[in-house]
């Protein structure tokens, strides 16, 4: 389940998406998640599922490998399905146990929110996984340039915010690795209650932790041996340019963003 978390992977690829200008999809995906928020019926989901899928197609990402990461989520998934089927106010449709009420209105919002849940993973995945590591570094630090008028270290913090993405899919590899080797030794993180998995990850989290800090301070060194000294006076060999295939993005994305501000009137 660790290893199927795809947000924060690069999957190299020739399509559409991945053409696109870095910028032209951080602003996308941004202006997604959004929307996302903005959609307060299902006829509007269903528009942004058709949208989503049709990106996925684009971009030419097996869908069977974007739901494989949403698998390593999916019980975050169902435990805010059910608090907000639970806990919101409404008419209540049936007890689980004799104890637990399932409201009307709680069920619609649990489904809401399971849908943005979905749709923000596979949305960021997309990003992530169309978009290469310098190109993101790029697409984010020149989003961030005009704030360096107010003092904001644009390079530093797009330099920041795309190791942390990075590293993401490599220590959850390093984790799927250290679980092995403790449960080939006995280990046993299936077992008992909460508290007992809780006390269990334990000996997870100690050699995962030395294993992160290693890998930064070997990071580190690599920059530093290749002489990085950050944003300052730095020039690049492929400049970041809009054509022909962002404008066309940027307008279909437009239209799909009034589609989607108009079905919220749609019952």
């Amino acid at each position: 389940m660790i290893k199927d978390i795809t947000i924060g992977q690069y999957l190299p690829g020739d399509s559409f998406i991945h053409k696109l200008d870095p910028r032209v999809k951080i602003l996308l995906a941004f202006l997604y998640i959004i929307l996302i928020f903005l959609i307060n019926n299902f006829y509007g989901y269903l528009v942004v599922i058709a949208f989503t899928l049709l990106v996925v197609m684009l971009a030419k990402i097996p869908i069977k490998y974007l739901f494989n990461g949403i698998k390593g989520v999916i019980w975050l998934i169902i435990f805010t399905a059910v608090l907000n089927a639970t806990l919101t106010p409404g008419k209540v449709i049936f007890k689980l146990f004799n104890l637990i009420p399932f409201t009307d209105k709680g069920i619609d919002l649990a489904l809401f929110m399971s849908m943005r849940l979905i749709l923000l993973i596979i949305g960021t995945s997309v990003l992530t996984l169309t978009t290469s590591p310098i190109s993101l570094t790029d697409g984010i630090e020149r989003l961030l340039n005009p704030f360096k008028k107010i003092g904001v270290p644009a390079h530093e913090l797009a330099m920041m915010m795309t190791i942390a993405l990075r590293f993401i899919p490599t220590l959850l590899d390093e984790t799927d690795k250290i679980m092995k080797a403790q449960m080939a030794r006995g280990a046993d993180f299936d077992s008992g209650g909460i508290i007992k998995k809780a006390k269990n990850l334990i000996p997870v989290l100690v050699p995962l932790f030395i294993s992160a800090f290693r890998r930064a301070d070997e990071l580190a060194l690599a920059m530093e041996a290749r002489c990085y000294r950050g944003g300052e006076n730095r020039t690049r060999m492929k400049q970041l340019k809009t054509n022909k295939r962002d404008y066309i993005a940027i307008a279909a994305f437009i239209a799909f963003s009034i589609i989607c501000i108009i079905s919220r009137r749609w019952r």
